[in-house]
């Protein structure tokens, strides 16, 4: 049988080591300080103020204490306990009550720090035994505390939050938090009674962090922090800010998870995203709102779980050829009306629909059927719920202060201080977490001109200029790019999108050639104008022609994503479809039309759940999808088109190879603005490797129109937004045209063709 002082050894970092589980993280502690050989008894005041959990440095009062030479004192705060003793060396002692409510104290003899147990007898007359939080060292590392404050550093989630643990065989959990300007930080749960007295914490004064291991816990108990702030008052409970799972809300507490790594499956898909670059490769997002893509309403209504997605939505991502998954935040929020957008636990998927590991299998199960998994994230606020981070301790910790810079008029919210370095490290592991620890593949930066601008949506004098009087965030600069830095540097092969609505330049250039450093940008101006076209009735289309092809002179100007996002469907918006004119087919017809002149445009594609089926109501995230619609054949032609655009792309590397190159893409019919119609080549890296998209944005046939093409062959009629199939006239081209040796638009050969009306079609050339 090991001895006490052995034992104690390596307890407290000894090199011959501490010892683990095969799925609970060992870790070695490290060693306090020697004791001074003699430590005068507890002053009653000292007592007083422990049992009214307004001690600052409790490890210098509870634990194990040497009192004299070969004298030493075990101290607890033992509330629920009628009596206690300390089981050491095979004795039992007898601790001496010395505060009526609970303050124990048993004297022993020992020539070296005692090992022990404490064994609680609790007013019902159950005997328990457990272990002393306070006779365990110190497991944090001063290098890694020092690194809280590197942007870019994954040591925020390895170091903070509830970490599972095992100190020499014995499992439990240790809890850190950043909060430097408090002046006690409990841990209280459902394994405490919520009791703040119980685990109070000890303090790294370099670094302001403060920590516990609590010896015995399980994952699944429910916790949180009481923390007395810098002027004493005693905050609200707060949430853990690196937990890694919550309560379901309304329900506000942190839950015991650990970061035990996944069951993952998708070896090859993480060793092969890596090797291509997205630039050139096609990708078409589904944009979802997982709590109102579908629900079950014989069973009032209820969301479906992850693993019910993972049965429903994957599958149908695949069979309708989206490559990409976009989720809107699932980060835990407590409110269901902000869609996940104002969160507050930045490390925990959303409870709603199951646990942590329900999440990363249904990440498993995505990449197994070929699919990308992104995330909506939101660097740029946080809610002002008094469980998270607002005034975390007591002061405006992750906030400014001051609300000209700190505070969201628009949204109610707080603006996190991007220029403490902790915040910036804080957000930065966190964008790190979902790539690395979840396996997600991207992730869309959420409003990020309100992080760029000091002056975003504020008047004169609601703002604080920049150090040179500009307007710019500089400190939101800077870990934008090195957030940017890291990720594509620890997570190949993932992506980076700014949803950036302004023309900031260089969003998705390089860091090192002054850019932002995203993979992407969504463009925000062609969704503005094209929609603005399709508004329109047919007769004055013609006098908005620009709004086509204005777009087409900075598209090559950042690497461009084109959404049609849940940003278009809300707020009055009311549906895509529901801003076609026209009677009910010429509806139809138009957003048919717009799909493929969208799909056949330069530019990654984004597209929100519901607007592939053309859902007539606006978006409601209190309920699912109107599914029904596909029994109507006019809805399920457009689901149907949405498919075979999709496939296509995927398959002809002229409509996705060159995205992002001008060279991919030349004008054939821009000017016709009086019969509305516009066409263009696309081009991919092969000769040869041609598409053509022609758009008759009119309800008028158009027959023997002739247009130029840039090289001979036969014209595959690959997409006909007309076709009978899809609720159209079926008027067309009989499958294909062959080019002729006719120079027309400035090009060498031409093809007469015959365009339907409000209609797009997409020809790929073969030899």
């Amino acid at each position: 049988m090991m001895g006490i002082d052995e034992t104690f050894a390596k307890r407290t970092g000894h090199p011959s080591g501490a010892s683990g589980s095969a799925d609970v993280a060992p870790v070695a502690t490290r060693a306090p300080e020697a004791p001074a050989p003699e430590t005068a008894t507890l002053h009653p005041d000292t007592i007083a103020a422990i049992m009214a959990a307004n001690h600052g440095d409790p490890f210098s009062v509870l634990g194990p204490h040497q009192v004299a030479r070969g004298q030493w004192e075990v101290r607890a705060v033992l509330p629920e306990a009628k009596g206690a003793t300390l089981h050491v060396g095979g004795k039992r002692i007898p601790f001496e009550r010395k505060h009526p409510d609970g303050f124990f104290v048993a004297r022993l003899p020992s020539e070296g720090r005692p090992l022990y147990e404490l064994v609680v007898e609790t007013w019902d007359g159950v005997e328990r035994s457990r272990h002393d939080p306070y006779g365990f060292g110190s497991s944090l590392d001063q290098a890694d505390i020092d690194n809280l404050r590197e942007v870019g550093s994954n040591v925020t989630y390895r170091i903070l939050g509830a970490q599972a643990r095992n100190v020499d065989g014995i499992e439990g959990f240790r809890f850190a938090v950043w909060a430097p300007n408090a002046r006690r930080v409990s841990v209280v749960g459902d394994f405490n009674t919520w009791d703040g007295r119980r685990h109070p914490m000890r303090l790294w004064q370099n670094g302001g962090v403060w920590e516990l291991f609590i010896p015995g816990l399980k994952a699944g108990a429910h916790y949180k922090y009481e923390i007395r702030g810098a002027d004493g008052s005693l905050l609200p409970l707060k949430a853990d800010p690196v937990a890694f799972a919550a309560q379901k809300p309304p329900e506000t507490a942190s839950v015991l998870q650990g970061t035990n790594t996944p069951a993952w499956h998708d070896d090859k898909w993480m060793e092969t995203r890596g090797a291509k670059d997205p630039r050139h490769v096609p990708i078409s997002i589904y944009e979802v709102h997982l709590g109102s893509w579908a629900r079950v309403a014989e069973e009032g209504n209820r969301y479906l779980t992850y693993q019910e997605l993972g049965e429903r939505l994957i599958p149908y991502v695949k069979e309708m050829g989206f490559t990409h998954i976009e989720m809107l935040p699932i980060t835990e929020f407590p409110f269901d009306g902000s869609w996940g957008y104002q969160p507050v636990s930045l490390f925990a998927p959303t409870s709603r629909f199951g646990t942590p590991d329900d999440f990363a299998a249904f990440v498993d199960a995505a990449h197994a059927a070929g699919i990308g998994v992104m995330l909506d994230w939101v660097p740029g606020h946080f809610p002002l719920d008094a469980h998270g981070l607002g005034q975390f301790d007591g002061t405006h910790l992750y906030e400014h202060a001051d609300p000209r810079q700190g505070f969201h008029q628009d949204w109610g919210t707080y603006i996190y201080n991007f220029g403490r370095t902790e915040v910036s490290s804080f957000l930065a592991a966190n964008a790190r977490f979902w790539l690395e620890h979840y396996h997600l593949d991207g992730l869309r930066v959420d409003a990020v001109a309100s992080m760029l601008y000091l002056d975003y949506s504020r008047r004169q004098g609601e703002w604080i200029p920049n150090r040179y009087g500009g307007n710019e965030n500089l400190d939101a600069i800077e870990f934008l790019r090195k957030t940017n830095e890291a990720t594509y540097a620890h997570a190949p092969g993932t992506l980076t999108v700014a949803e950036e609505s302004t023309s900031w330049p260089g969003v998705s250039h390089p860091t090192y050639t002054g850019g932002l450093g995203f993979g992407f940008k969504w463009n925000m101006g062609w969704m503005h104008d094209t929609l603005n076209f399709m508004s329109k009735e047919t007769i004055h289309r013609r006098y908005h022609h620009h709004d086509l092809t204005f777009g087409l002179l900075y598209a090559f100007s950042e690497n461009f994503i084109l959404p049609l996002s849940h940003d278009e469907v809300v707020h009055g918006k009311g549906s895509l479809l529901g801003k076609m004119p026209g009677d009910r087919w010429q509806k139809f017809a138009n957003l048919r039309a717009y799909y493929g002149f969208m799909w056949g445009h330069p530019g990654k594609k984004l597209l929100f759940m519901g607007c592939e089926f053309g859902q007539e109501k606006e978006w409601n995230h209190n309920q699912s999808l109107d599914w029904h619609l596909l029994d109507d054949g006019m809805h399920q032609g457009v689901k149907d088109l949405i498919r075979d655009l999709n496939h296509l792309y995927v398959g002809t590397p002229a409509l996705h190879e060159r995205d992002t190159e001008a060279g991919g893409f030349q004008w054939l019919v821009a000017d016709d603005q009086d019969n509305s119609v516009i066409a263009w080549a696309r081009k991919g890296r092969e000769a040869g490797e041609v598409a053509v998209v022609v758009s008759n944005f009119t309800p008028v046939p158009r027959t023997g129109y002739r247009i130029g093409v840039p090289a001979a062959g036969f014209y595959r009629e690959a997409i006909n937004s007309d076709a009978e199939s899809y609720g159209g006239s079926n008027v067309g081209n009989m499958g294909g045209v062959q080019a002729e040796a006719v120079e027309s638009h400035g090009q060498p050969y031409s093809v007469a063709l015959t365009i339907p009306p409000l209609a797009t079609m997409i020809f790929v050339r073969q030899d």
